[in-house]
């Protein structure tokens, strides 16, 4: 009898793609598929962080309907809108984040049901592989103890909770015999890694950098507050990426206090200053549009976000979530005000970024490409004997994308050093 196939449509952020790898691993008795239209089931690992992210979910399990495909939800969502989704019959059954393990039983059901989280637990399965990807994500804690008062996460992902140092490593080495190369490590709050057991994110680093087969480590998001000297000191080792990314979530004071940050302004600038003086191009998160955004106080944040030496940028629009003090606020902002903002913000970023690469290329610096897809083309030349172009997709040690072309093949997940390049403003450009 063939195993009925599984499409997993993931939302959100990287844990969640590593929640869904979860699943995939746990797969016995049917067949993941990378192609929606061929599946019997659709799995969709939902994202509840903006309304905009779940108004995207509930879109996506709304074209499915009359698709004769049996739809499960699971993820941040849950909570939000998985009981109302399963009340109007749009998915057949709804399981929160600790129940992935569990999947392949899950699936056997014969009744609809609704199977709450619980908001403790952590994984146990070591992945043994990580599919359809070039680089592995490594997840390494779950949950949050901050209380930013925009923020729904940590009531949907739970307190913060950190995987051993062993799994992590056994995670890993794992994978690398898998023939990965490049990791990220990710989670809720990765800064906060280890504080159960007396020990911190830069020792972790440390050890993981230890690992033979492991060519490059990429940090995920982190807190200002979380980076100590410890943590400054273990950037120097050459496996660690040359790009950070810093959640400052905004740059006015009142703001901050407002957002119940933990980061100040003057710290940020001190910090970010110091890790660009020692080459890192540094993104972060930003939220415009939050209640209390005064055109007096945007004029402030924007001239303070001028001073800051970012590359990379994830803005956001201020979205209100149900039981969050941000919510309860007044003075909202109108949204074609917070648009034009956002605008403002990512304009400055793309001229940082194509600045940032400019100079490495005065600086003669090599890139260290990882291959992530080849596409191939007719040359263009009026040459009785046309040849192939291999034009390649990846990543360099900055998180900036670079476009190859050559003659010669290439190949997905190899590694390229690049000498020469010509940084344009979507991405840099070689030949070879």
């Amino acid at each position: 009898m063939q195993k009925q196939k599984v499409y997993f449509k993931t939302f959100g952020c990287r844990t969640n793609v590593f929640d869904t790898q979860v699943m995939i691993n746990a797969l016995k008795d049917f067949s993941q598929t990378p192609y929606e239209e061929e599946s019997d089931i659709v799995i969709v690992n939902s994202c509840a962080v903006t309304n905009n992210a779940e108004s995207g979910v509930r879109n996506y399990i709304n074209r499915l309907q009359g698709e004769g495909k049996k739809i499960y939800f699971t993820g941040c969502g849950t909570q939000t809108q998985g009981q109302n989704l399963l009340d109007k019959g749009l998915v057949f059954g709804v399981f929160g984040h600790s129940h992935k393990e569990n999947i392949n039983a899950i699936l056997k059901q014969k009744t609809s049901f609704y199977l709450n989280d619980n908001l403790k637990s952590l994984e146990n399965e070591i992945l043994g592989d990580f599919i359809g990807k070039s680089r592995a994500f490594i997840k390494i804690q779950e949950g949050c103890d901050f209380a930013c008062s925009y923020c729904i996460i940590p009531s949907v992902r739970g307190k913060a909770r950190s995987f051993t140092q062993e799994k992590i490593f056994s995670q890993i080495s794992q994978l690398a015999q898998k023939g990965f190369t490049e990791f990220i490590l990710t989670g809720t709050n990765i800064g906060s890694w280890g504080k159960e057991f007396g020990k911190n994110i830069a020792t972790l680093i440390e050890s993981l950098c230890e690992i033979p087969n492991l060519k490059r480590l990429r940090i995920g998001s982190l807190e200002p507050s979380q980076i100590d000297e410890h943590f400054l000191n273990v950037l120097d080792n050459p496996k660690i990426e040359r790009h950070l990314h810093i959640a400052l979530q905004h740059t006015a004071p009142k703001m901050l206090k407002i957002m119940n940050r933990l980061n100040t302004f003057d710290t940020d600038l001190e910090l970010l200053t110091l890790l660009a003086d020692r080459g890192f191009a540094l993104g972060s998160d930003f939220i415009v549009g939050h209640p209390g955004e005064s055109e007096e106080i945007w004029q402030e944040a924007f001239v303070n976000f001028s001073l800051l030496p970012l590359t990379h940028l994830h803005s956001f629009i201020y979205s209100p979530r149900d039981n969050t003090p941000s919510a309860k606020l007044r003075d909202k902002i109108h949204h074609n005000i917070a648009k034009q903002r956002k605008q403002q913000i990512e304009s400055q970023i793309v001229k940082n970024n194509l600045k940032f690469r400019e100079n490495l290329k005065i600086q003669n610096k090599t890139l260290n490409v990882l291959i992530e897809n080849v596409t191939t083309k007719d040359s263009e030349s009026n040459s009785q004997s046309p040849c192939l172009i291999h034009i390649a997709h990846g990543f360099d040690e900055y998180y900036n994308k670079v476009q190859i072309h050559t003659q010669n093949p290439i190949y997905k997940d190899s590694w390229i050093p690049l000498t020469h390049f010509t940084p344009k403003m979507d991405k840099n450009y070689a030949e070879i």
